[in-house]
């Protein structure tokens, strides 16, 4: 590889800001169906895959009601979401451009459906910027399985030891730390755990933090 480094993104609450959007109509289809403990569970679907998701849902509430709470979360999200793009991360569009102008080769892996996160991407015109984009729904076994981010690196044609990820979820940085990369933390809804600052090699504040720190490598 020419360049000195790669860097592979994941997407929701790193390049967008959709976290937040998707607590919210956790949150209010959770009350729409009288659906209790939601807040708990929320954090441990942060980075891993829909099915998994699912599958947590199921084992907290039951078939029926996961089924039900799906449906009204697609309902809330296309009734306030659907036909606008979504919001970015500050930051988001200046290091993507910084990378990119560098040559450094950049990928996205994240746990979303592929045609949604290539959505994304399209709609703010980044898609042309990456190298590669990998959805969750490739592969078997979602994060904090390192395999998500070693697909990305081979695609890109990169040793996993040099390639830095930029992550916000707990499952995202320790899949990262398993495939001997170098996790960088940009925490958006959650703070990292001493666990968590200890598999980071960096926590920045934000993306431009990641900017300069990413400058002299």
């Amino acid at each position: 590889m020419n360049a000195p480094f790669a860097v592979i993104f994941d997407m929701d609450g790193v390049i967008f800001d959709t976290e937040v959007i998707a607590l919210r109509c956790w949150g209010e289809a959770a009350k729409t169906l009288r659906l209790s403990g939601w807040k708990e569970l929320y954090p441990q679907c942060i980075g891993i895959t829909q099915p998994k998701t699912r599958a947590l849902w199921v084992a907290h509430w039951g078939e029926e009601n996961a089924e039900a709470f799906g449906k009204e979360i697609l309902a809330i999200y296309d009734r306030d979401y659907a036909g606008r793009p979504v919001p970015q991360k500050p930051g988001a569009a200046e290091i993507i451009e910084a990378l990119s102008e560098r040559g450094i080769p950049i990928a996205v892996a994240s746990s979303t459906p592929e045609a949604r996160v290539r959505q994304h991407l399209g709609e703010h015109g980044f898609l042309p910027r990456f190298d590669a984009v990998i959805g969750g729904d490739r592969l078997q076994r979602s994060k904090p399985a390192p395999d998500i981010f070693l697909l990305a690196a081979e695609a890109l044609g990169a040793e996993p030891e040099r390639c830095y990820v930029i992550e916000d979820s707990f499952n995202g940085i320790r899949a990262a730390f398993a495939a001997h990369m170098h996790p960088i933390m940009v925490p958006d809804l959650l703070a990292p755990t001493e666990e968590i600052a200890g598999m980071a090699e960096v926590v920045a504040e934000d993306l431009y933090q990641v900017i300069e720190y990413l400058k002299n490598k």
